[in-house]
Order: structure tokens, then C-alpha cells, then sequence
């Protein structure tokens, strides 16, 4: 299998709007959003010897990202213990949500309960996936959870860019009702 390259003078114009997108949506704040992204692209920089190749760039740069946002959170639950997290639960007027306080789980203090909560989370994710249509459920399991290029999407499915992230915008939309009923 052929190693992917690695090319820091495409990142912004390839990578800045998914990586800001994938932010945007874990800290619900465009300038620390903003912040995240430039820091993962100087991380990129500075570590480029380290990449392997093993995997695209995209998923490579995303593996650091979400090491960013989790030190993100890490800071901010040292200064004041908890953080607020907003979390969408509709798209309903100006009350689209609820502030909730979360704190940022260690992964290495997880305990039965955690793992019985995963377990019924993924059930319901199941059973919520299992309710959308079938081409819906397949685009958006391919796009969102096995991680498929865009493009490899739309190939398969004869479809376009901009009808693609409408599916994914509509069962993004069924799934978090049916979780918001089901799960929550």
C-alpha cells in the first residue's frame, strides 16, 4: 500500500474549513475554534517527522486536533473545574439548546458506570441509525463514523457535494431527536 504525503503548503487550503468545522462543533466558540486549528497546524509543522504516512493527511492533522481540544478542556477544568459545554438539542429560535456543565472525563478513570452509559449510548445510536432510511444511514455511517473522503461518497452514491452534507444535515437532525427521546 502506497504511503500518503505529506504537504504543509495545502493544509489551510485543504484542511483550515473541515478542521474548524470539527472544531467548531466540540468548543462552541469561533475564536477558540480559531486558535485550535492554527496551533494543530504549527503541532503539524513541528512534528512532520513523525508522520508515518500510514494514514491520509486529513486524519493525521484530525489525530492532533482532538489531542488540542482535549488539552483545551484540560485548561480550562484546572482553572475553574468545570467547563460549559452547549450543547444543540434543536434548531428551534434563539433557545437551541441547554448549558450543561460537563467535566472532561479522564480516559484512564472510567468506571462501571461509564462503561454501562457507553454501552446504553451505543445502543440508542444503534437503534437511531436503524430508524433512518437506508441510503441515509449508509452515507452518513460512511461519512461520519468510517470516516470516507467526500468525494468517494458521492462516486458511490451518484450524488452531489452540496446533496451529500444535506443527507448528513438530515440525519444528524432524526438522529439527535430520536437520541434526545430515546437516550437522554
Amino acid at each position: 500500500m502506497p504511503k500518503h504525503q505529506i504537504n504543509p503548503n495545502q493544509w489551510i487550503d485543504l484542511y483550515s474549513d473541515y478542521l474548524f468545522n470539527y472544531t467548531i462543533t466540540r468548543v462552541n466558540d469561533r475564536d477558540i475554534a480559531q486558535d485550535l486549528v492554527q496551533d494543530t497546524f504549527l503541532a503539524g509543522l513541528k512534528s512532520m517527522k513523525n508522520f508515518k504516512g500510514e494514514a491520509s493527511e486529513r486524519t493525521w492533522l484530525v489525530s492532533i486536533l482532538k489531542r488540542k481540544i482535549i488539552d483545551h478542556y484540560r485548561k480550562v477544568n484546572s482553572k475553574k473545574g468545570k467547563a460549559e459545554v452547549r450543547v444543540n438539542f434543536s434548531e428551534e429560535g434563539d433557545d437551541e439548546g441547554s448549558w450543561l456543565e460537563k467535566r472532561v472525563a479522564d480516559p484512564f478513570d472510567k468506571t462501571a458506570e461509564d462503561n454501562l452509559e457507553n454501552k446504553e449510548l451505543g445502543l440508542a445510536i444503534h437503534a437511531c441509525l436503524s430508524k433512518l432510511p437506508a441510503k441515509q444511514a449508509e452515507i452518513f455511517k460512511m461519512k461520519t463514523i468510517l470516516d470516507y473522503e467526500t468525494e468517494v461518497i458521492c462516486n458511490e452514491f451518484d450524488i452531489t457535494a452540496s446533496n451529500l452534507w444535506v443527507i448528513i444535515h438530515r440525519a444528524r437532525t432524526t438522529l439527535a431527536s430520536c437520541l434526545e427521546d430515546n437516550w437522554l
